[in-house]
């Protein structure tokens, strides 16, 4: 068995025993943590498989992450006030329905990935990322002059939206809704990666030219990728906006852009658990040290210089050796 295997079952069961001993010993805070690491982690696998299978180096991916984020927000509040959405050519009511908000955020999400994909595609390289940073950043500012769900001040939820069987309330209950749809994401992952798309996929990020005499189009694969990355990257910035029960334009900043980029890099490019790792240590982090000092984030820097100069392949990467990533 590949030494990467080992390493992700060994985080598994880390992700498992951290919150299970939170729990037992009361430590509802801890627990919250361990959620929000999980919808984090869920941002970044919607990236890296943008990023890490596909080689696009999207600095926008805040866009998708606020669209999810708003979705379940506009619908939430107008669920309620009892107040459809009458701004909208056709009256919709909203609803508190986790699985239809996570629907509705999906699929804003990936449409908007596919707009900004046909445009953004067409380039390469630093003007890829300008084009994507800017998408996201004409979000953020319109967000701000739109004082129908809050504007600059964001928009609060009174109460987390529900899902079938549980009470998401509790925060042990809410903790392992957030895990089993991050360890879907996770299967989804690593199956696409092994599948016919996600082999034509790495092969037209390794040699464009190659791939396309072939008969097989790379931007199209782009296209796909980037597309299922922004549907999931936008499942997260819902689970976040509930975990909160808030909603601002900040979830669209190029701040939010560059943290989701920095679990990936931190965990490893390509790699399955990749941004499970950087998610954690990221939170971690910041419960450590952000009580201490208001610039923790020194800190994060000097982590994320070292990876980059001296473990390119991420910490996975790193105690994996030679193998070869799942992307």
């Amino acid at each position: 068995m590949a030494r990467e295997t080992y390493i992700n079952a060994a985080l598994t069961l880390l992700l498992i025993l951290v919150p299970l001993w939170a729990w037992c010993s009361g430590q509802t805070y801890i627990m919250t943590l361990c959620t929000k690491v999980a919808i984090l982690a869920l941002a970044g696998v919607g990236l890296n498989i943008a990023l890490g299978l596909g080689g696009l180096v999207s600095f926008g991916h805040a866009a998708f992450f606020g669209i999810g984020g708003y979705a379940m927000g506009i619908l939430a509040s107008h669920a309620q006030v009892m107040d459809p959405i009458a701004e909208w050519p056709v009256l919709i009511h909203g609803t508190k329905s986790m699985p239809v908000i996570w629907l509705v955020a999906m699929l804003a999400s990936a449409l908007a990935a596919l707009l900004i994909g046909l445009l953004s595609l067409r380039t390469s390289g630093v003007y890829f990322i300008m084009i994507t940073l800017a998408f996201g950043q004409m979000l953020y500012y319109f967000t701000i002059g739109w004082p129908a769900y809050g504007g600059e001040d964001g928009l609060s939820i009174w109460v987390r939206n529900g899902f079938p069987g549980i009470n998401t309330l509790v925060p042990v209950q809410f903790l392992i809704l957030a895990y089993v749809i991050l360890g879907l994401a996770l299967l989804f992952s690593a199956a696409l990666a092994r599948s016919r798309f996600g082999l034509a996929l790495t092969a037209s990020r390794q040699n464009a030219d190659r791939v396309e005499t072939v008969g097989i189009t790379p931007f199209k694969l782009r296209l796909v990728a980037f597309v299922i990355s922004g549907a999931i990257t936008g499942l997260a910035g819902a689970l976040f906006a509930d975990l909160n029960r808030f909603i601002s334009p900040t979830m669209f900043s190029w701040h939010t852009s560059g943290e989701i980029m920095v679990f990936v890099i931190l965990g490893g490019v390509g790699r399955l658990y990749g941004p499970v790792v950087g998610a954690a240590l990221f939170i971690m982090l910041e419960h450590l040290l952000g009580g201490v000092s208001d610039y923790w984030q020194i800190f994060l820097g000097l982590l994320l210089l070292g990876v980059v100069l001296f473990a390119r392949g991420g910490l996975i990467g790193t105690l994996a050796g030679r193998e070869v990533a799942h992307g």
